[in-house]
């Protein structure tokens, strides 16, 4: 579970060079330029609409464990999510990579199972998607009255539609086959995580009915998140609450250096440039600022401009959570450590070395 240093370095090295490739094409010069005559009031409210995003997904996480049995503190639920965020903001894939590391922090936390914490995790992304393909549909059918889609657009149109109907119909059907689909997930996944076992030193192989029973317990849970549908909607409206803050965030960053744009523009932008974070860069970092650069012109946003607006949007939700999350999961790390040692010492066995992995 420990994150792969040399990866990460490699992947910020790769986004970095992006990032550069990016700011030259469309004028170092005019990005400063933009970035200089930026409103510092304004700017300070990209931060708190930053700060309030991470705290509404942070309670949307709070809600999916309540209904999983656990309760966190308000402010140890936002903690947990921005270390969450964190992981994902490191890792290759964006949530894809970050979800089993932000399960281990959740699953410390709230003393949960590590499937708990998996099922936790899942259930707020996929609740995420409801949200923001609904917010831009609503954003495009805007535009689609105002203006005449070009080439970027139409793509994003597409890209819009299209998730508005694989994602539910891909939902459904796996709700409707869920069993069938776990089955297939156990057969799949216990060779493999047996495999993993051998070749990791000091530990033993785990048993096949061992992993199927966390397999099934992810399932179960998340089987326990669908079911509550009051909690279910409250964890919707704190995730639609998210994408919205999200949105003031690059709506206040393009203010602030003097070119507003509509906020309808944004509903649009965030979701679509989101898409981006499946990149194998860490959190998608360049690959999001691309596709939200290549939309903010298309929507006639000057380019230096729109870098300029870009960059000041992801300090707040990109590096922001990068050090405030690092901050958390470095303290939940030694936690986990204390803990082991804990455990150790009433056990009578020797502790574990610093040095000894997570598994």
């Amino acid at each position: 579970m420990d994150i792969d240093l040399r990866a990460t370095a490699v992947g910020f090295v790769g986004a970095l060079f992006v990032l550069g490739a990016l700011l030259a094409f469309v004028g170092v010069d005019r990005v400063v330029a933009a970035l200089v005559r930026a409103d510092t009031v304004v700017l300070a409210g990209v931060l708190a609409a930053a700060l309030a995003w991470l705290t509404a997904w942070g309670l949307a996480l709070r809600t999916v464990l309540s209904v999983l049995g656990s309760s966190l503190r308000t402010h140890i639920a936002v903690l947990v999510f921005t270390a969450a965020t964190f992981a994902n903001n490191v890792t290759p894939f964006g949530q894809a990579g970050g979800e089993p590391i932000a399960a281990l922090f959740i699953s410390r936390v709230a003393d949960t199972e590590y499937e708990t914490g998996l099922a936790a995790i899942a259930s707020v992304d996929s609740l995420n998607f409801v949200p923001s393909i609904t917010l831009a549909a609503f954003g495009l059918a805007y535009f689609s009255t105002e203006i005449a889609f070009g080439r970027r657009l139409q793509v994003a149109a597409v890209a819009v539609v299209g998730l508005a109907i694989v994602i539910p119909a891909a939902g459904y059907y796996g709700w409707q086959n869920r069993y069938r689909v776990e089955r297939k997930v156990v057969g799949a996944i216990t060779p493999l995580v047996r495999g993993v076992t051998r070749i990791i030193p000091r530990k033993e192989p785990l048993e096949a009915g061992a992993i199927e029973r966390r397999i099934e317990g992810f399932f179960h849970a998340i089987e326990r998140v669908a079911g509550d549908r009051n909690k279910l909607l409250l964890a919707l409206g704190f995730s639609t609450a998210g994408w919205l803050f999200q949105g003031g965030s690059l709506y206040l960053a393009l203010l602030a250096i003097g070119s507003p744009i509509a906020f309808a523009a944004v509903l649009v932008v965030i979701p679509v440039g989101a898409i981006a974070g499946i990149t194998p860069l860490p959190g998608g970092l360049g690959g999001v600022e691309a596709v939200l650069i290549g939309l903010l012109v298309a929507l006639g946003v000057a380019p230096g401009a729109a870098a300029a607006g870009v960059l000041i949007h992801r300090m707040g939700t990109y590096f922001l959570p990068l050090l405030l999350g690092g901050g958390t999961a470095t303290a939940l790390g030694a936690n986990g450590l204390l803990t082991r040692r804990a455990m150790s010492d009433r056990q009578g066995t020797p502790r574990p070395d610093e040095n000894d992995r997570e598994p």
